[in-house]
């Protein structure tokens, strides 16, 4: 085991590094730069800027060097723990990150629980009562979950809250909580706003696994050594959770890999729509005005998550279905 886990760990590096670059070259590929966007910006609200003044701010912020350079500045900076400066906030990519990135993983992991918490035992009860109006009903719902866009549903119950409520869905915290400092009354309200976020953010994806729950555990439940196993008189409980639902459910293990960043980098029209202080918003803003530093790490981020949620796939993995092996038979 612990040797499976640290050769995926000398995968996950040489698949960071290469994604370094390839994301690197990416937010690279449009015309111009940071610079281009501010000045074009600059002369179109009607100041003026000499070309002194241009030379002299690429050169501050390392744009007049080759796309090679820019990127081996980059990763010596990454690797000694700086993350380069954002050139549209004039501040160091460390800080941004950190000051939304608690946010993000709050309602990211809220909404992994309420997806998985939700989805699994539907997914079971539509299987094993299949064709009830139970199944049917969900069968539904499932289906309006996944054709309703998120953020026009988010758009829906902030009119629905503020109509017949009276009360304001948009932000994570309360006006006098925005600027104040952490506290356990600052948490409890943010706690107050989560519960629509998650609901926003999870819905698609809990419709979508739940359909996937049911038809794994339909085909399992058809299998051959189910059949054995009520002639031979195992309880129907005992039959469904010691062996098919740990099968069907391994599909749904499986996408953990990319649950975790789709649920960061997916809601970024959700919280532009509730005005979320999270991470999309950062990464979409830093993409509009080519900032390379911040829109890089956050891509960077994103991909560490989806190495790290596969990692912790396999070994969910290996861990439930006794079938899956470490290592290749011999």
């Amino acid at each position: 085991m612990l040797f499976y886990i640290l050769r995926r760990f000398l995968y996950m590096i040489v698949i960071l590094i290469a994604l370094s670059v390839i994301t690197f070259i990416i937010i690279q590929l449009p015309p111009g730069d940071y610079m281009t966007s501010y000045i074009m910006t600059l002369r179109a609200s009607g100041q003026e800027i000499d070309e002194a003044m241009i030379a002299s701010l690429r050169k501050q912020y390392g744009l007049d060097l080759p796309l090679y350079s820019q990127y081996f500045f980059w990763m010596w900076k990454i690797l000694h723990g700086d993350l380069g400066r954002s050139f549209q906030w004039n501040r160091p990519v460390n800080k941004l990150i950190a000051e939304r990135l608690p946010l993000t993983v709050m309602i990211s992991l809220f909404s992994l629980i309420f997806t998985y918490a939700v989805a699994i035992p539907i997914g079971i009860f539509s299987a094993t009562h299949q064709y009830s109006i139970g199944d049917y009903f969900f069968t539904v719902i499932g289906f309006i979950g996944l054709a309703i866009p998120n953020f026009l549903l988010a758009l829906v119950l902030m009119f629905l809250f503020y109509r017949y409520f009276g009360l304001s869905v948009g932000g994570l915290f309360s006006p006098p909580f925005v600027d104040a400092p952490w506290s356990a009354s600052k948490f409890i309200d943010a706690l107050k706003h989560l519960p629509v976020p998650i609901v926003v953010i999870g819905i698609a994806g809990t419709a979508s696994l739940i359909r996937v729950m049911r038809g794994c555990l339909l085909d399992e439940l058809r299998k051959q050594y189910v059949i054995t196993a009520r002639a031979k008189g195992v309880s129907e409980r005992t039959l469904l959770f010691k062996y098919p639902v740990r099968i069907a459910i391994n599909p749904i293990i499986s996408t953990i890999g990319w649950t975790l960043p789709g649920i960061v980098s997916g809601e970024t029209i959700i919280a532009i729509v509730l005005s979320l202080p999270t991470m999309g918003p950062l990464l979409f803003r830093a993409l509009l005005s080519q900032d390379m530093y911040l829109a890089g790490s956050t891509v960077m981020f994103l991909t560490f998550l989806t190495v790290i949620g596969t990692l912790i796939s396999d070994i969910l993995l290996v861990w439930i279905d006794p079938r899956i092996r470490y290592e290749k038979s011999a």
